[in-house]
């Protein structure tokens, strides 16, 4: 799955064109690299996301098109 898509999907970043912007102005890491939107997302990944000046850490632990809500924190794991 697109990293834009993901982060919409899982609820991280509440719209899809915000993620893109934030993925193209380098403020999201996969695995310690900068990432682009359309870098494919994979189960197991480390995602590192600059919102201002606090880092949000997590680690991908489900992948899916669509999810409600409440489902939607069982996408992802908080490190730190």
């Amino acid at each position: 799955m697109r990293l834009d898509k993901y982060l919409k999907v899982a609820r991280i970043i509440k719209r899809r064109t915000v993620a893109k912007e934030a993925c193209d102005k380098g403020r999201v890491f996969v695995n310690g690299s900068t990432a682009k939107a359309g870098t494919e997302v994979e189960i197991g990944d480390k995602l590192e996301i600059h919102f201002g000046d606090r880092p949000l850490k997590v680690e991908v632990t489900q992948i899916s098109e669509h999810v409600k809500k409440e489902e939607a924190k069982e996408m992802f794991r908080l490190i730190e």
